[in-house]
């Protein structure tokens, strides 16, 4: 069983950030919002020459590339020990924008199905591979006005999934002070982690180290 993390924060939290330090020889990176990554130098880390990097939202490509980093096909994706997808939500959005003329309930149906299915696929992945979601969020109140952040979806079909059941490890990221942060654990919002493997609330936007965390958890 493959582990799978998933970051998720508003825009400009650090969730791409988080990923400067991973080793660009055993990460794959699949650019589902299809922008530039936020830190220095990646485009000599990350591109389609090294074969380690790709722009897709196309919500078959990527469960079509999780099935090659599972060593199916062919050999060559075993060398990669990261997987990164970002973002689901690109996924979703393009998804829900090629089939904006269709009125019936199908697509939405389609689309949760299709959500549901990379998210399983990567949790029956090969051992030795880790899987990166990142996620944005949205915040909401209920009716006694209490205010609650989770993972943000396009539709009731994917709400009702609870994206965040699939996963052990939930990271909300955060800018606070200056400093990029995640939070492991619930306050009001739906982060969370293994207990005993994170010794404070807020750990340093670092995936390496959180992968490392769990690693020896």
């Amino acid at each position: 069983m493959s582990r799978l993390i998933c970051i998720m924060g508003e825009s400009g939290s650090g969730k791409t950030t988080s990923m400067r330090n991973l080793n660009p020889e055993t990460t794959y990176y699949i650019d589902c919002d299809k922008k530039e990554l936020s830190w220095k130098g990646y485009k000599k880390q990350y591109n389609v020459e090294k074969g380690n990097y790709i722009k897709t939202d196309r919500k078959e490509k990527v469960l079509k590339l999780l099935h090659w980093l599972n060593g199916e096909f062919n050999k060559k994706g075993l060398k990669f020990k990261t997987a990164i997808i970002d973002t689901l939500n690109g996924i979703m959005i393009a998804d829900e924008m090629r089939r904006s003329k269709e009125k019936n309930f199908d697509k939405w149906q389609d689309l949760a199905q299709s959500i549901y299915f990379i998210i399983d696929f990567a949790l029956t992945a090969r051992d030795d591979l880790t899987v990166v979601f990142t996620a944005h969020t949205q915040t909401e109140r209920d009716e006694n006005g209490y205010q609650f952040t989770r993972i943000k979806t396009n539709g009731k079909k994917l709400d009702k999934i609870v994206l965040e059941s699939k996963f052990t490890t939930v990271l909300l990221a955060k800018a606070a002070g200056g400093k990029y942060l995640f939070e492991t654990q619930a306050r009001n919002s739906t982060a969370k982690s293994p207990m005993g493997a994170f010794e404070e609330f807020e750990i340093e936007n670092d995936i390496v180290k959180v992968i490392k965390a769990l690693e020896e958890f």
